[in-house]
């Protein structure tokens, strides 16, 4: 049987994640509010942040950088694209 959770992001009844995706807290927290789908859509913003931040995932700096952004992303405000930012899609 498929976990649900009321997706903090698409106000909606979506399937949960599997597992905790992050450690601590904030990791329980996004396992308990945040749908699959949800998490799929940060990892695509979280990827154009490293690429036009150049961002190196491993040091500590960008990090604290990245879960700050996770932490607006999914419980705050939203997460911006940076300054300049052109969708290649658009």
């Amino acid at each position: 049987m498929t976990r649900t959770v009321m997706c903090i992001v698409l106000k909606e009844e979506a399937e949960g994640l599997d597992y905790l995706p992050y450690p601590g807290e904030l990791g329980q927290r996004i396992y308990d509010n945040v749908s699959k789908t949800a998490w799929q859509q940060w990892l695509g913003h979280q990827t154009m942040l490293i690429n036009e931040n150049r961002l190196t995932p491993i040091e500590p700096k960008a990090r604290k950088f990245l879960e700050g952004e996770m932490e607006k992303f999914f419980f705050g405000q939203g997460s911006e694209k940076p300054e300049g930012y052109v969708d290649p899609n658009a």
